[in-house]
């Protein structure tokens, strides 16, 4: 999902926008030094006030987010720590290397695949999808790659008619649709807009995304996600499910779906048919800092496309979107930095890097949709201190 305001804005209309993609709970196992360090900031402008980072955590956990997990890159080194419980059953703490559904960041894999399709010549960034895909998407003639990337397709986002489902939370994490299910229903929905002249986010491009990556190279899109990125980058703790268990040690995701003084419903467990190739990924912090750090490094893309892909339609006065990338300012320099935020129901996961790429932030909490408001602003101060110099 790209969220409505800069850290989102949990009213109906952003259910409607992250549903799938897309209220105090204490405990913790503080923090874990990588690199050492005493989380003060050593009197440098140029290092994360790793202290200040950590309080902020602690405070999202006092808001009632049941935990998080972190990494800060900096010119330090590598910090990972935690904050809250992982599972409310049995209080285990979280740790920094828990594993979390990443949402929509699973866009930026997605795109990066498409961008080495074109890079190999299989595709055209301009090619119209009906090319490849004949009858898949009304008007598919008119509708080129580049703009399902972009979100400037058109094409109507097949979550809105999800959440006319009774309990859609629950109904969506039992789902068991396909992608060319999700497809028509967006197609029966309509378009928003002729394609290229206006700009509105929809998973349904990176359904129809990862369904052309499918048909040009003849393997399915977590195999080609795999071999393409997850493989040759070591991503141990990566993977796109065909099932809907989370393995390994994680967060568990939780919403107060019945309320705030009903019990928690725990949402870890979710088909990953619902939203396929919109948001279905699971990772952790440090390998989503090394994914992006090999993406902005030159590594999975030639300069020209990784260019293309951080050329930005504005999207409001401190956001812009590109080619499966989000370009999001947060300091007061103007810098912007860049990278993509996913939700998901039971999570929220926020991954940037600065322009320069000097800093890298990587975080996930464990509840997302019913949150309290105040843990916008820490969000936001999270993100502020993980990428702004002082």
């Amino acid at each position: 999902m790209l969220t409505t305001a800069k850290t989102g804005n949990r009213t109906g209309a952003r259910l409607a926008a992250v549903l799938l993609a897309a209220a105090a709970l204490a405990g913790g196992t503080g923090p874990a030094f990588a690199n050492g360090g005493d989380g003060a900031a050593a009197g440098r402008p140029d290092a994360v006030d790793r202290a200040a980072v950590q309080r902020a955590l602690d405070e999202a956990v006092a808001e009632g987010v049941p935990g998080l997990v972190a990494e800060v890159r900096d010119g330090r080194g590598t910090w990972r720590t935690a904050a809250g419980v992982a599972d409310l059953a049995d209080g285990r703490g979280a740790r920094a290397g828990d594993r979390f559904r990443i949402g929509s960041v699973t866009k930026t894999f997605v795109a990066t695949v498409v961008l080495q399709l074109v890079a190999e010549g299989g595709i055209g960034l301009d090619d119209p999808i009906e090319r490849e895909l004949p009858g898949l998407v009304p008007n598919g003639r008119n509708i080129t790659v580049r703009q399902l990337l972009s979100h400037a397709s058109g094409l109507a986002d097949f979550l809105t008619k999800l959440l006319a489902e009774p309990d859609p939370l629950r109904s969506a994490q039992k789902a068991t649709y396909t992608p060319r299910d999700l497809v028509a229903i967006s197609a029966e929905l309509g378009p928003k807009f002729a394609p290229g002249t206006s700009w509105a986010y929809s998973n349904t491009n990176y359904v129809v995304l990862g369904l052309l990556v499918e048909h040009v190279t003849g393997h399915r899109l977590d195999q080609e996600i795999t071999r393409r990125i997850v493989r040759p980058l070591h991503l141990g703790e990566t993977s796109f499910p065909t099932t809907a268990e989370l393995s390994g040690p994680h967060l568990h995701g939780y919403e107060w779906a019945d309320g705030p003084t009903a019990p928690p419903a725990d949402l870890t467990t979710f088909n990953p048919n619902a939203i396929w190739g919109s948001g279905t990924m699971i990772s952790t912090a440090d390998d989503l800092n090394r994914f992006y750090r090999a993406l902005f490094d030159g590594r999975l893309l030639p300069a020209e496309l990784l260019e293309e892909m951080r050329t930005a339609h504005p999207v409001d006065d401190d956001r812009g979107y590109g080619l499966g990338l989000e370009s999001r300012t947060y300091c007061a320099d103007g810098t912007a930095a860049w990278g993509h935020s996913g939700s998901i129901a039971g999570y929220e996961t926020f991954s940037f890097t600065t322009g320069d790429g000097k800093r890298q932030i990587t975080f996930s909490l464990n509840r997302n949709l019913t949150a309290s408001p105040k843990v916008n602003d820490t969000i936001t101060r999270v993100l502020t201190l993980g990428l702004c110099t002082r």
